[in-house]
């Protein structure tokens, strides 16, 4: 009955939300934890989860096929990266269960193509520039964050020779396959927490880095950054909170406007802890969910268009195609349509323009 009651109020929210933005609950049919969701058409969409599982949808989300990767089933695929046919799945763990598949048949047949051997490791997230240059992020090991780069569609992942130094208990979160964000060619930028809460950003693929400290919330090993984002090489958001505390409001939201060499606070009110962020049009418009909210803001994290008591664990857009899917626990899995947020898209973009002259 709780349940016929959530649902029942969750539809008479729904039916609230101003029409640029519309969340549809869909059919999963899986009961796994979803972690990881990678959106490569309006009609295509991947989706990844706990016991070596994987969804995939071509038809918008009007069916859903899960399946489990043979020899995974132990495993917690935390992030997913798809192109069409192809896909990468990352499962984080420690050690051994740090692991990167890729099909090139939609799920027909799986390839392991890197084990952490290394004790202490930690894969958290990956992002690619296309389908054959990508790269992967984990926990530090010895004083350096692990960092693997791909320029072959994952045949080999090299580990960076020198990767940035880490401070004592800074790490990362595999909450929602988005602490680390590439754009364009080579910009690359990934985000920490729990001593610290900073961001490192890259312009050669993570070649060099520089790290710049943000506002947000952190100190115990629970808080910190837990999503980045950018829209064009100098305008991003980052997210965050403390996951044991989610209702805790706070310094959970902040943007850039230079590439993340500096960080400014969100006055957007009120905020909760966020495991994910993303931007939903190309003009502007962001959507941000945790484990007890969602929310959309037109504005650029001024303001919120709505802010539902329903919680979600990642999400994933098409700003070109004003289309995202959020996924969260037991299966949870929601589409947004979005449309053109108008005047304060047009009103923010003139405002960049000035503060870029």
């Amino acid at each position: 009955m709780r349940t016929i009651l959530i649902s029942a109020a969750l539809l008479l929210l729904l039916a609230c939300v101003p029409a640029w933005a519309q969340w549809q609950p869909q059919e999963s049919h899986s009961k796994e934890s979803l972690r990881g969701v990678s959106v490569v058409s309006a009609k295509e969409v991947w989706a990844s989860g706990t016991h070596g599982t994987y969804l995939v949808t071509t038809d918008g989300g009007l069916h859903w096929t899960a399946a489990r990767v043979p020899g995974a089933e132990a495993l917690d695929f935390r992030d997913v990266e798809a192109f069409g046919d192809t896909a990468y799945l990352l499962a984080a763990g420690p050690g051994e269960q740090s692991r990167i598949y890729k099909t090139r048949d939609r799920g027909a047949h799986w390839e392991l193509q890197f084990t952490d051997h290394e004790p202490k490791g930690f894969l958290d997230c990956m992002s690619f520039w296309d389908e054959q240059h990508g790269i992967a992020v984990g926990d530090p090991v010895g004083g350096r964050f692990q960092l693997l780069r791909t320029s072959n569609g994952g045949r080999s992942w090299q580990p960076l020779a020198q990767p940035p130094a880490a401070l004592q208990g800074e790490a990362l979160f595999a909450a929602s396959g988005t602490c680390i964000a590439t754009q364009g060619a080579k910009n690359v930028w990934f985000a920490t927490g729990g001593a610290a809460a900073r961001v490192f950003r890259s312009r050669d693929r993570g070649l060099s880095w520089q790290a710049a400290e943000t506002p947000i919330v952190h100190g115990s090993a629970s808080s910190g950054i837990f999503s980045v984002a950018f829209r064009d090489a100098r305008h991003g958001v980052i997210a965050g909170g403390d996951y044991q505390h989610p209702e805790q409001g706070g310094a959970n939201l902040a943007l850039t406007q230079d590439g993340g060499a500096s960080w400014r606070l969100a006055g957007v009110a009120p905020q909760k802890y966020f495991s994910a962020i993303v931007y939903l049009l190309e003009d502007g418009g962001l959507a941000v969910v945790g484990s007890s909210a969602t929310a959309f803001s037109e504005d650029n994290l001024k303001s919120w268009v709505f802010l539902l008591p329903d919680g979600f664990n990642a999400l994933a857009s098409r700003p070109s195609l004003g289309v995202g899917w959020a996924v969260g626990p037991n299966g949870r899995i929601a589409k947004a349509r979005f449309g053109p947020c108008g005047a304060p898209c047009r009103q923010r973009a003139a405002q960049e323009q000035e503060e870029n002259r």
